[in-house]
């Protein structure tokens, strides 16, 4: 769906069509007479006697060529909740055949200044589809002219395109095929990003070879393609303050390697990139809003791929920050790609704070389902900080624990320790203790596990399904509410 948003200040002709009014919960139309003709308005008052007002959008066919829509808000109505406001709206109007939509934004003075900025926002978010390879595709085109005094300003619009456009590139990316999105050709697509200001640096595997990122290295070897690390800097403020940084797996395609995955359900493993998708699109929304702050992206591009020089059950290999890992299953390879990331990370750029996103682990979703990503974290702060902004973007994360406790599951007799937990349970928390051990100046850090979160088949409050774009919404508004 293509939707063009214009803003005009002047009042319209009441007689347009698909006219969209906002109402109370009560559906009280009594404000909304001077917007209406008497007609109109008589007969808007009749119908709501008979309709059922416990539905957020009602549609009334004034003529064959005319609707008019009301959309109730509750009272206290939050962002988050006019977000999913406007994206119930989108579902009710995407199939009707008009497709021009005005919107009166002066209804909406008693109830906030961001109002119409975060409903279209929520339009916008929903109505994302990824239809690139489709020989027949369902493009439509959406008009939405906002009219009234009470338009959202000029640097408000702006944002919420930037934090759009991150998402749905980040989108772009999960839903783009293996054979399409390899490390290659992802490397290539981030080197664009030149052009919005950040700064791009390629990592091939000559120069990780001389780094000494052996865990990176290790989990692409069986591919024909090959492994980058990317880094993505946007220096937001003239000093030389510390850098946010943001880490992702970039596991393009994920056959399990050696330790080969069941066929069935395979394909998905297309998604095992996400949490490296979030960090670009981050990076991308920062950029574009011209975002006060520094901040750095880290994504570690790889392909586990089961070909003769791929990496064996009880490998060992040295990873960049000197610690040595027995590999064990070679599945459990996301791990080892952010395990270099994450030193090299630290080391180079003395971050205030580091946040990783991976989809790790099947174990969070038994956990946790769908509803929240994993929060794993050595910063009281810095968790409390992603717990709030998770509330307000409808971006939820739960903590879970971490103790060293659970170290002896992953220590190995013969390295520095084991990439794999074979005695059973804590999945998500053995893998998290296994990233910390890579934490080596005790630099805030916290680890989302998006596992459950970056695909839905189903579609979730704002997407349709597919890739959920989960993070770069989360993360723009912990830089926007504490470090800008």
């Amino acid at each position: 769906m293509s939707i063009q948003i214009n803003y005009k200040s002047h009042y319209l002709n009441k007689n347009l069509n698909n006219f969209v009014l906002f109402v109370d919960e009560n559906f009280n139309i009594t404000g909304l007479k001077k917007y209406l003709s008497k007609s109109d308005y008589y007969f808007i008052d009749d119908l709501l006697k008979i309709n059922d007002k416990k539905k957020d959008v009602l549609f009334f066919d004034i003529n064959s060529k005319k609707k008019i829509i009301l959309v109730s808000y509750k009272k206290n109505i939050t962002d988050s909740e006019t977000e999913s406001l406007g994206a119930k709206f989108y579902d009710n109007i995407k199939e009707i055949k008009q497709n021009n939509f005005i919107i009166n934004s002066d209804i909406t003075k008693s109830i906030s200044k961001k109002f119409i900025g975060h409903f279209l926002h929520g339009i916008k978010l929903k109505s994302y589809i990824f239809e690139k390879y489709k020989s027949k595709k369902s493009i439509k085109k959406m008009t939405i002219t906002v009219i009234g005094k009470n338009l959202t300003p000029k640097a408000d619009q702006l944002k919420f395109k930037a934090i759009e456009d991150g998402t749905f590139f980040a989108r772009d990316l999960v839903s783009e095929p293996g054979n399409i999105l390899h490390p290659d050709e992802y490397a290539k697509r981030l080197n664009s990003l030149k052009k919005i200001g950040l700064k791009i640096n390629v990592y091939d595997e000559k120069k990780l070879k001389k780094l000494g990122m052996h865990t990176l290295l290790g989990v692409g070897q069986g591919s024909i393609r090959g492994s980058y690390l990317v880094t993505m800097e946007w220096k937001g403020l003239k000093n030389n303050s510390k850098p946010l940084a943001f880490v992702g797996k970039g596991v393009c395609f994920d056959t399990g390697g050696i330790s080969l995955k069941p066929a069935k359900f395979m394909e998905d493993m297309t998604y095992d990139m996400a949490g490296s998708a979030t960090v670009v699109g981050l990076m991308k929304s920062l950029a574009l809003r011209k975002a006060k702050v520094n901040a750095i992206g880290v994504v570690g591009l790889v392909e586990n791929m089961p070909g003769g020089n791929a990496q064996r059950p009880g490998d060992i290999v040295k990873s960049y920050s000197g610690k040595t890992v027995e590999i064990l299953n070679t599945d459990a390879e996301g791990r080892l790609v952010l395990a270099d990331a994450l030193t090299y990370t630290e080391e180079k750029y003395k971050p205030k704070f580091i946040i990783d996103l991976a989809t790790l682990t099947g174990a969070i979703i038994v956990s946790l389902g769908s509803e929240y990503a994993g929060l794993f974290s050595n910063d009281d702060k810095l968790s409390k900080q992603l717990i709030d902004v998770g509330e307000k973007t409808e971006e939820k994360v739960w903590r879970m624990p971490l103790n060293k406790n659970y170290d002896k599951l992953i220590d190995s007799k013969n390295a520095d320790m084991q990439n794999i937990n074979y005695v059973g349970g804590a999945g998500s928390t053995t893998a998290a203790q296994f990233l910390q051990r890579f934490i080596l100046n005790k630099t805030p850090w916290a680890h989302l596990d998006i596992a459950g979160m970056a695909f839905s088949k189903y579609g979730g409050a704002l997407n349709s399904g597919g890739a959920t774009g989960y993070g770069v919404r989360l993360l723009n508004k912990l830089v926007e509410d504490y470090y800008e």
